[in-house]
């Protein structure tokens, strides 16, 4: 995908999303960058990873997608609070997972990992789970959205680094998520401007698992949106030699118009 929109008079964002079943059986992921209908300049990208059975998972994902589809619709920049937005997307998700676990046999669970940009490029963020939101600028990584894992648990205590969090055998354990009997995390952060050569990206635990934040920036910073989503996941696909998680990510960013 690749869905320019102007933002105001001489920039634009660019986005482009990438997803690969890698070497699991089902697809489990979800991503979606979309447009508002009514007002140039504002995006929603959002990054869902599904878990709990073959189909389970995927009704999860497919559910938070949904969900941002109908909030987005409705959300109207110059009233609404783009932070409710967001954690309506978490709330309502969450809600409709867990009906829908009711009447299938299965668990389905999710993460998520969403920002929305104003057309002011003011830029709020959440996620639940282990999909990131990465905030770059140039090839500099500014920030990141810490998982809600164990194992980022054991960073943040310092027992362990963040190179052993990768190779860690519960890696996979999260402490937050949607759907499960828990309340999900709502867990915001707001990028008060986003400059010229920016770039969100929002990626679930089969991308951003094989890549240092200096890499990904790199890639990010010199290719193209879609370029750079195709180079990430054929890296991806590559580093994970036959063992592969499911993976997708979704880049926007801000250009400077040419003409």
């Amino acid at each position: 995908m690749n869905a320019p929109s102007k933002v105001s008079k001489g920039y634009r964002l660019t986005a482009a999303t990438g997803i690969h079943r890698g070497d699991r059986m089902y697809q489990q992921d979800q991503v979606e960058v979309l447009a508002h209908p009514r007002v140039p300049g504002c995006v929603m990208a959002v990054v869902a990873d599904g878990m709990g059975g073959k189909s389970g998972g995927r009704k999860a994902s497919d559910q938070v997608v949904l969900t941002a589809k109908q909030l987005f619709d409705r959300y109207a920049p110059s009233i609404d609070e783009p932070t409710e937005t967001l954690k309506q997307l978490v709330l309502e998700s969450h809600l409709m997972i867990k009906l829908t676990a009711i009447t299938a046999e299965e668990e389905p669970h999710s993460t998520v990992a969403a920002f929305l940009i104003n057309p002011n490029r003011e830029c709020e963020v959440i996620h639940a789970g282990d999909s990131r939101v990465y905030h770059f600028r140039g090839a500099e990584m500014v920030t990141r959205t810490k998982d809600h894992s164990y194992v980022q648990r054991l960073v943040e205590e310092g027992q362990i680094t963040e190179d052993e969090a990768n190779v860690h055998p519960q890696s996979n354990l999260l402490t937050g998520c949607l759907g499960t009997f828990q309340d999900p995390p709502l867990t915001l952060h707001h990028i008060d401007r986003l400059e010229i050569g920016d770039t969100v990206m929002a990626c679930s635990d089969g991308l951003w698992h094989y890549f240092s934040p200096r890499e990904l920036g790199a890639i990010v910073n010199t290719l193209p949106p879609r370029d750079a989503s195709e180079m990430l996941v054929s890296k991806a696909r590559q580093r994970a030699r036959g063992g592969g998680d499911n993976l997708s990510l979704a880049i926007v960013r801000v250009e400077l118009l040419s003409n």
